[in-house]
């Protein structure tokens, strides 16, 4: 998993992004960023181009437009902070399970939202886990990630669970003040 350095700034206005992109689902305008973010929409632009190269942001054309998160984008915030593992809640078909603990989700196959996977690496074992299971992982402690999905396979000598997505979804933080 390569981890991504973002400076604190882009930090910034990546968590801009995804918060305002979780109130509307639309494609969020520069300006706005800029908003919330305190600069200028010319910096926005700027910090958007290199966020677009490390594919955390997509940029969306038309009156409509704007930017986008990636899942990348909310994988990278998260791991710039889980720096100790903390407990992701599991479940699997309704059941919460003990004595797991999730270290990593990691979202690889992002550009083909159609093909959405996750693989949630995992201390300890689940047992009785079959293809096609009901699985949310979730919510992450920082982002509040919940992700829905079903059993796919798993890889047992590496203790990893691959997910088809089916929802991914991050509530609203309390703004700060």
């Amino acid at each position: 998993m390569s981890s991504i350095e973002l400076t604190p700034s882009q930090k910034k206005i990546l968590r801009a992004l995804t918060n305002l992109h979780k109130d509307s689902e639309d494609a969020i305008k520069g300006e706005d960023i800029a908003d919330q973010v305190d600069r200028n929409p010319g910096t926005i632009r700027n910090q958007m181009q290199s966020l677009k190269a490390l594919q955390l942001v997509e940029g969306v054309p038309g009156p409509k437009g704007g930017y986008k998160p990636t899942a990348a984008a909310y994988e990278a915030l998260e791991i710039q902070q889980m720096d100790d593992p903390a407990t992701i809640p599991l479940e699997h078909e309704g059941d919460l399970i003990d004595g797991v603990i999730v270290e990593e989700i990691d979202l690889s196959s992002v550009h083909h939202p159609e093909l959405c996977r996750a693989e949630v690496h995992m201390q300890g074992t689940i047992d009785d886990v079959s293809e096609d299971d009901a699985v949310t992982v979730g919510p992450t402690p920082l982002s509040k990630l919940v992700i829905d999905g079903r059993v796919d396979g798993t890889d047992d000598t590496n203790n990893i669970l691959i997910l088809r997505i089916e929802s991914m979804t991050a509530p609203a933080e309390e703004p700060e003040h």
